[in-house]
C-alpha cells in the first residue's frame, strides 16, 4: 500500500512538473519572416523571438540571418524596457496584461509597415536623425530595402544593409 502511494505521489509531481514546463515553453514565442535585405532578391530571414518565464525578465531577441547561412544582426530588447514605456503603472502589476502585451509585440514586429521597400526614396534627404550620413547616401544609392522597429514609446530605430561596410547599420533613428 505504501509503495502504490509514493507511486501515485511520483506520478502525480511529474504531471505537475511537465505541466509547468509546458506553460513556461508556450510563452516562448518565435516568428519567422524571410525578406529581401542584404540584396534586391535573394531572401533573408528576420527571426523574433519572446523568450523567458517570467514578463519581466522576458527578451524579445531580434536576429537577420543572410542568405549565406551568417548572422549579421542580432539585437536584444528586455522586455522590462518595453513593458515601462507602454503600459500604464496599474497594468505593470497584472501579468497577465504584461504577457499579452508581450505577445502582441511579437505578432505586431514584422507588419508590412517595417519593411521599407526601399529603405530610402529618391525624395527623401537625411535631417538631424539619420546618425550616419555617409551611409544613408550609400543606401539610398543602392536601393536596398530597410527594415524598422521600435524599443521604447519614443524610439524607433530604422536599420539597412551596407554593402560597402558588409554589415547592418542604424541609417534613422527617430520617435
Amino acid at each position: 500500500m505504501k509503495f502504490a502511494h509514493s507511486l501515485l505521489l511520483l506520478f502525480a509531481f511529474a504531471v505537475v512538473a511537465c505541466n509547468s514546463k509546458s506553460e513556461k515553453a508556450a510563452r516562448n514565442i518565435h516568428k519567422i519572416k524571410l525578406e529581401a535585405f542584404t540584396d534586391t532578391v535573394q531572401l533573408d530571414t528576420f527571426k523574433v523571438a519572446l523568450l523567458g518565464d517570467e514578463p519581466d525578465e522576458m527578451k524579445l531577441l531580434f536576429t537577420i540571418t543572410a542568405k549565406n547561412g551568417e548572422q549579421i544582426y542580432k539585437k536584444e530588447i528586455a522586455a522590462k524596457e518595453l513593458l515601462k514605456s507602454y503600459l500604464a503603472p496599474a497594468d505593470l502589476k497584472n501579468e497577465d496584461k504584461k504577457l499579452k502585451f508581450l505577445t502582441n509585440e511579437v505578432n505586431f514586429f514584422f507588419d508590412e509597415e517595417h519593411i521599407l521597400i526601399p529603405a530610402i526614396t529618391e525624395q527623401e534627404n537625411p535631417d538631424k536623425n539619420a546618425p550616419d550620413k555617409v551611409f544613408y547616401k550609400e543606401l539610398k544609392e543602392s536601393k536596398l530595402n530597410g527594415f524598422s522597429y521600435r524599443i521604447g514609446n519614443d524610439t524607433n530605430i530604422y536599420i539597412g544593409w551596407s554593402a560597402k561596410d558588409k554589415k547592418v547599420k542604424i541609417y534613422y533613428k527617430c520617435c
